[in-house]
């Protein structure tokens, strides 16, 4: 059997980075096939969908709200064109499914080990269903295997001479519930750690020094996080992560195993907050804050308040966002209920597009701050410098241990200048 994997294009918000990472969804669902499945992967992002190619299935795998209509549309013209039957899966399939079940033959929703091969028989057989729903049945989390990184056309993943990133994943589920996240819809509130001898055996056999670890937060249970890292510290990979647990024992050892820099909410002006990006910075390890703007507890002033206090913090880099209601969120259905969202186009909920009335300002106000927040942050200094800022960081420490591949440093030099190192 041949199934063709697509991963459907988005629009890039204005000012956005222009790189594209290797997505993670599509090739976990596809080390979930069985070995009789022959799988043609294509990332629209960065590549042309063949609408012509030979194949038996096409599986449509969505992560975020912005590919839902592009993903229709491909289900659609393979449906009506080709006659080919049409299933879709991942993060935005549930999250969506309502209406994706209008484009497709068959929606799978939860997580694909130990399930998906029931699917592809009922298919075989002509009794392929409307709706499969897992979302309440976890497999084992042992069954998680290794992704299908394989399927990666790495040529088309380099920025500037600089491979990106590869993803990776130790766990499924969170135990918080963050207001604006669908986690707890989507994975469940348990956290799910796959065994650590799993995870150190899938990271040996990536062949790339530089990693995405994806997972909702790794700060969960604290002496699964420490063995973690001990268990991580001979690979000498390094990577980026949501936040970390706020310890002296697991920040060290955070930083013996590679962390580059981790993702931390930024939430209010507070000391404790100030203290912990310095915590991060004393263990050598870079901060990216995440700012939501635009929450009920915000006026004006508290906005732009909250930006001249990340001037002062010393954040590595910033990234902003405006409150979005994905469908399945507490804020969504508070905003529904309310009668406070206006506007229900799926290619808006970018995070980056108000599509709701805030509490306290108009909307076009609020977006005239998502703007003015990330101009301000980067007057100084552009994303682009501090982003390659970090990336010198990482390097000079991959030479200290002789890991550091020479070419990326010798496109880099020439796309970025030398100045930037010099700086280091």
């Amino acid at each position: 059997m041949k199934l063709l994997l697509i991963y459907p294009k988005w629009t890039k918000l204005p000012g956005q980075t222009t790189f594209n990472l290797p997505p993670h969804g599509p090739v976990v669902f596809a080390a979930a096939l069985p070995k009789y499945v022959n799988v043609e992967f294509i990332d629209e992002n960065v590549e042309d969908i063949d609408f012509q190619v030979d194949c038996d299935l096409v599986a449509i795998s969505m992560m975020l709200s912005t590919q839902v209509k592009r993903g229709w549309e491909i289900a659609d013209k393979f449906r009506s064109e080709r006659g080919k039957k049409v299933i879709f899966g991942g993060i935005s399939t549930m999250l969506h499914a309502e209406n994706t079940v209008n484009h497709a033959d068959s929606v799978f929703l939860g997580e694909a080990e130990d399930r998906i091969e029931q699917v592809l028989e009922d298919f075989k057989n002509g009794e392929l269903k409307k709706v499969y729903n897992f979302m309440l049945q976890h497999p084992p989390i042992e069954s998680v295997g290794p992704a299908r990184r394989d399927l990666y056309k790495r040529h088309l993943y380099n920025h500037k001479g600089v491979q990106m990133v590869d993803l990776f994943h130790a766990s499924r589920g969170c135990r918080f519930s963050c207001y604006p996240c669908a986690v707890a819809y989507l994975g469940g509130r348990g956290f799910r750690s796959r065994p650590i001898e799993k995870s150190i055996e899938e990271l040996e056999a990536i062949d790339n020094n530089r990693l995405f670890i994806v997972d909702n937060s790794l700060a969960q249970n604290d002496e699964w996080e420490k063995q973690l890292f001990k268990e991580m510290i001979p690979l000498k990979k390094k990577w980026i992560s949501h936040t970390i647990e706020d310890k002296p024992e697991i920040l060290d050892l955070a930083a013996q195993a590679g962390a580059w820099y981790v993702y931390q909410a930024v939430y209010d002006t507070s000391d404790y907050i100030k203290e912990r990006v310095k915590r991060y910075h004393d263990y050598g390890i870079g901060v990216e804050g995440t700012i939501l703007l635009g929450l009920d507890n915000q006026t004006e002033d508290d906005i732009k308040h909250l930006i001249d206090f990340l001037l002062e913090i010393d954040l590595d880099l910033a990234e902003f966002t405006v409150m979005t209601p994905f469908p399945h969120t507490k804020g969504y259905d508070d905003y529904l209920r309310q009668g406070r969202i206006f506007d229900f186009d799926w290619n808006h909920y970018n995070a980056g597009q108000v599509v709701f009335q805030p509490k306290n300002m108009s909307a076009d106000r609020l977006q005239y701050l998502y703007d003015y927040a990330w101009k301000t942050f980067y007057k100084d200094e552009t994303q682009e410098a501090k982003m390659f800022r970090l990336f010198c960081n990482v390097a000079l420490r991959e030479m200290n241990e002789g890991t550091y591949r020479p070419r990326n440093r010798e496109l880099a030099n020439k796309s970025f200048g030398k100045e930037v190192i010099r700086s280091i």
